[in-house]
């Protein structure tokens, strides 16, 4: 009783900034949009085949989609819901970044074994460089100068210098990587092994390993414990980490390595987004169908909200 007064005093004094978050439905070949005020879902609109990556661009003006069985990239306008034309992409878009640039979009194709590069303004391929099998993961440094792939077979990072769009170094880590993202103003590197159930930290400097995070859920076997997704809160002490079909998702301590909380969510957790001032987080669960609202100051969950088939990404936009 004093914890549910405590959340709800924490949400009554904490307005979230209005905005929404946009999900890709992969069964359905859509995208949901939820309002952060509400926490209901206001729109639904179609895609190409299987969306999957998502992002928009730094103004907000146009939203980028991964539709992977259509083999493009797509480009809508969200105040319309219009798509207004396709990017190439290579075979099978899965995940991808926008540079700081926002011009340039690093994609991986998981039937190609690439990473093309894409200009946005003028919709031609720019580069494709080779990388491992099954390339998915993308991240970009903050500074623009580096961008990483992951490549779920052959179990590496790949560091692509984007002035020559050529790897410079390869990283091996544990099996299958899924997503990476740079930490720490950009001195880390983070990566997620879905099979191997651990996050490797690495220093961008050197390309030398720091530390390796390991998950152990109470009462799940090991082999349901996969990392997939991860987002960091504003200060960057805390990273929320999608652990799959154990159906949980895991604060950990960015400065100490350790897991401090699991928490409860819907099944099959794949990626998350933060409203706009990050005191909530929503997670696409992809085989029930929905996404979790998580209250982050008590990392607690509030709510749960039906969207289409199998959500797989999702992204924030502001709307004032």
């Amino acid at each position: 009783m004093i914890r549910t007064a405590l959340l709800a005093t924490t949400l009554l004094a904490s307005p979230a900034l209005a905005g929404e978050i946009w999900v890709t439905n992969e069964k359905d070949d859509t995208v949901s949009v939820i309002s952060t005020e509400t926490l209901e879902v206001i729109q639904t609109y179609p895609t190409g085949e299987r969306p999957r990556g998502i992002t928009f661009s730094k103004d907000y003006s146009v939203l980028y989609i991964c539709a992977s069985d259509s083999n493009a990239v797509q480009v809508m306008d969200p105040d319309t819901g219009e798509i207004l034309h396709d990017l190439p992409s290579g075979e099978d878009p899965e995940q991808f970044v926008l540079h700081p640039n926002d011009r340039h979009l690093y994609i991986a194709n998981e039937d190609d074994a690439i990473t093309t590069v894409v200009d946005t303004e003028t919709r031609r391929v720019i580069a494709q460089i080779d990388v491992g099998i099954e390339p998915e993961g993308m991240a970009v440094s903050p500074d623009g100068t580096i961008a990483i792939t992951t490549s779920e077979t052959t179990n590496m990072a790949h560091w692509i210098d984007t002035e020559t769009q050529e790897l410079f170094a390869n990283t091996l880590v544990d099996s299958r990587p899924r997503h990476a993202e740079f930490v720490a103003g950009g001195t880390q590197l983070w990566v997620s092994s879905e099979i191997g159930g651990t996050i490797t930290v690495f220093n961008v400097a050197d390309q030398s390993e720091i530390a390796k995070i390991d998950f152990n859920v109470q009462g799940v076997h090991p082999d349901r414990v996969q990392p997939v997704g991860f987002e960091l809160t504003a200060d960057e002490k805390t990273a929320f980490v999608a652990l799959g079909p154990s159906n949980h998702i895991a604060a950990v301590n960015t400065e100490t390595f350790e897991v401090e909380d699991y928490i409860l969510v819907g099944r099959r957790v794949w990626h998350m987004d933060f409203n706009g001032d990050k005191t909530q987080l929503f997670t696409t669960n992809g085989v029930s169908g929905d996404v979790t609202v998580i209250d982050v100051a008590s990392r607690t969950p509030i709510k749960t909200i039906k969207v289409g088939r199998f959500p797989w990404g999702a992204a924030y936009r502001p709307t004032e």
